[in-house]
């Protein structure tokens, strides 16, 4: 067994794994994972040799002495099927084992630490190697007829192994890539972050900084057929969505092409551009002349959002990612082509978890992003299927391309389709402790609780203040967590095969109500209102309905408890028991809207009042509405200076209400704004994504979610 890398540290990484080869432990995130010897040796065998076929022969050789007598494939099977388990993998869609059919397997993600890793007896291999060079060499007229024959059976049995990658910029996390396109040569990267509007070229990554006028802060979205100009989107008002211009790389004043619009895409032959307009819950696609003249619509998705436009090659249909929201999360994610001469849209593949990036290569291949499963959760690789022009249709099964990390945002191809550049990010929102001074709600520099790499939310504080209860995909699925302010790790509180989320005490705070909920396979989103002791003991259903998205209880000497159901073209909330389950409508409170899932709501402490206000913008006048939930009156509270409410939570005493807040220009603040309107700015963060906030029962302490990532540009070769 190989026992040291070259750089001393007898570790290899891997994804979220680290394997620490003097132990003989295999550790997920710091945590060590359960893994028996067989497995084990499988893995150090793959992983010194990351990339290449390791032979079933070697394995039972390593495995097993000569004299041993076992069912040798069965034996090996069920090994391997023990690595895939620990590793979260699976042998149809393989992420780090990859079944080499009547040969062995290959290790195929990306190795930190693998190079360097040498086999005792590499040495005494030396001539082996030196034989199949030989026989290589002997062979090489026959594989150059094989791969011509290969090459003539098309295209589309490109084996994965042969695509590369490699990363075009380096940013911080603190000055992220904002915009990115490839040219149509793939000569060229156009990128912008907030120090400025970039073209580097590629081959040499000589960077020139392209002079824009100061404050002109344009993102680059696509290239026109000629090289020259590119299309790039501007928030010039942070009320209002993106305008597009046409900028050009040789010098020259921008020049505004459209009004609020955004994700513009342009046609091969570089006389129409597509792009997306109206609000983001409820995009339409438009089409227009390069100049931006003659704009029409050709299809709205009320309730939906609308990933990246790709163009086919012959110009006659659009494909784009779209899906439902579902709980603040795109789940219900679809890939479809719409038929400009008609408008008509098909269905192409429906996959959860899917990336808005996608792209359309000249033979007729849709490039897409879609996300690992457990516990890779958190990363995305891209996907290709082929598609009739035609119909719109796909032709045969889907083909993965890359196994990398992060998620993966806009594509762009070259002409010839060699290269295609893609955003690739990180995002991990973390669970933050900030204390309140009053009077002046002065805010502490907010302190990082969760110290895991999965994404956490909070939702509530246990009565004493001591500990923060909140949702976490660390273990897969969500569950409900609690961690006391002073310790670093968590306890579990709700776990399962389910997602259970959205933990909020009930109003004697004795008991814990959260929302459950299968994590796929159910098309009528069924959730399931549960209830639990906080203190422990089973949990028991309270109620069941479709599309729950939140809920809220007052507190003592109030027993109101409310949930709110989204339909569409409208969210109703319904009061309910927190004992029994019973429950029925609040018709003064009904929200009708195109788009009912951008609006968020909290209930006051004492019950009295529903707040709520759309969190989605841009907004010209931002209106917080304050309804009486006893008679159904209401008043509108006006909120100024900011681009629209992400949240809202009441603070404990009723008579103020913090918000999340954000402008369209990457600016992210949390307000606390009284009863009467005052707004109070007591923090803010640039390119940092913040959530809501909670307040601790005593009003002294804030538990908030900050989101801090990176975001690069990736090319992707060979595919």
């Amino acid at each position: 067994m190989t026992v040291a890398t070259g750089n001393g540290t007898g570790t290899i990484q891997f994804s979220v794994f680290e394997l620490d080869l003097r132990a003989g432990e295999l550790r997920r995130n710091g945590s060590k994972v359960r893994l028996q010897e067989q497995p084990l040796q499988v893995l150090v065998s793959l992983l010194e040799r990351p990339g290449e076929v390791v032979s079933r022969e070697e394995l039972r050789g390593r495995l097993w002495p000569a004299d041993t007598f076992v069912d040798f494939d069965h034996s090996l099977n069920a090994a391997v099927r023990r690595l895939r388990d620990a590793l979260g993998d699976s042998a149809e869609t393989p992420r780090f084992v990859e079944t080499v059919a009547r040969r062995g397997y290959r290790f195929i993600a990306p190795v930190s630490g693998a190079k360097q890793v040498q086999p005792a007896s590499a040495v005494a291999l030396e001539p082996a190697h030196r034989l199949r060079w030989w026989i290589l060499a002997a062979a090489l007229p026959l594989l150059i007829l094989a791969i011509v024959i290969g090459w003539r059976a098309g295209r589309s049995s490109k084996a994965t192994g042969t695509v590369t990658s490699r990363r075009l910029t380096a940013n911080s996390v603190e000055i992220p890539v904002l915009g990115q396109a490839i040219s149509r040569d793939g000569k060229y990267l156009a990128f912008a972050d907030s120090s400025g509007f970039y073209v580097r070229q590629i081959d040499t990554g000589e960077t020139h900084s392209l002079p824009l006028r100061k404050g002109f802060d344009a993102r680059p979205a696509a290239w026109f057929p000629d090289g020259s100009h590119l299309l790039a989107t501007w928030v010039e008002d942070p009320t209002k969505s993106p305008s597009l211009w046409e900028i050009s790389v040789v010098g020259g004043e921008p020049r505004k092409i459209l009004d609020e619009a955004r994700s513009p895409s342009v046609s091969p032959d570089g006389s129409q551009i597509a792009f997306l307009a109206g609000p983001e819950t409820s995009q339409g696609i438009w089409i227009a002349q390069s100049d931006g003249q003659r704009p029409h619509r050709l299809l709205l998705e009320l309730g939906s959002f609308v990933g990246q436009l790709a163009w086919s090659p012959n110009s006659k249909r659009l494909a784009y990612v779209t899906g439902k929201y579902r709980h603040d999360l795109y789940t219900e994610t679809r890939i479809e082509t719409i038929n400009l001469a008609d408008g008509s849209p098909t269905v192409v593949l429906v996959q959860a978890g899917m990336d808005p990036g996608i792209a359309w290569t000249r033979d007729g291949r849709l490039l897409f992003s879609v996300h690992e499963p457990s516990p890779s959760q958190d990363d995305a690789n891209v996907w290709a299927i082929h598609i009739d022009e035609s119909s719109g249709e796909p032709l045969g099964p889907r083909q993965r391309l890359t196994n990398t990390t992060g998620y993966t945002g806009d594509m762009t191809l070259s002409a010839d389709d060699k290269r295609l550049s893609l955003a690739k990010y990180t995002l991990q929102p973390d669970v933050f402790i900030s204390e309140v001074r009053t009077p002046d709600f002065k805010l502490s520099r907010p302190r990082r609780l969760t110290l895991d790499e999965r994404s956490d939310f909070p939702y509530a504080w246990t009565p004493d203040g001591k500990a923060v209860i909140f949702g976490s995909d660390r273990d897969g699925p969500y569950h409900v967590f609690k961690q006391q302010i002073d310790r670093s790790a968590p306890e579990l509180l709700v776990g399962g095969a389910e997602d259970a989320n959205g933990p909020r005490l009930g109003p004697d705070g004795s008991t814990l109500l959260f929302l459950s909920q299968r994590t796929s396979g159910d098309p009528l989103h069924k959730v399931k209102l549960m209830r639990i002791p906080l203190a422990g003991g089973p949990p028991k259903l309270l109620l069941e309905d479709v599309n729950i998205n939140n809920h809220q209880c007052a507190r003592e000497p109030s027993k109101l408890c409310i949930y709110s159901q989204i339909t569409t073209g409208e969210q109703t909330f319904y009061r309910y028991d927190p004992e029994t389950g019973e429950h029925s409508e609040i018709t003064a409170a009904k929200i009708k809207d195109a788009d009912p899932y951008a609006f968020n709501w909290s209930l006051s402490p004492d019950g009295k009042v529903l707040a709520s206000a759309k969190k989605v913008g841009p907004q010209k006048e931002l209106l917080v509405r304050l309804l009486s939930v006893a008679d159904g009156s209401q008043r509108m509270l006006r909120v100024d200076a900011w681009a629209g409410i992400g949240s809202l939570d009441w603070a404990p005493d009723g008579k103020s209400i913090w918000a999340m807040a954000y402008t369209t220009k990457d600016t992210w603040a949390l307000l606390n704004v009284d009863l009467q309107g005052k707004v109070r700015n007591v923090l803010e963060e640039k390119n940092i994504r913040l959530g809501w906030a909670i307040p601790s029962p005593d009003g002294k302490r804030l538990a908030l979610w900050e989101s801090s990532g990176s975001a690069n540009v990736w090319m992707i070769e060979n595919f």
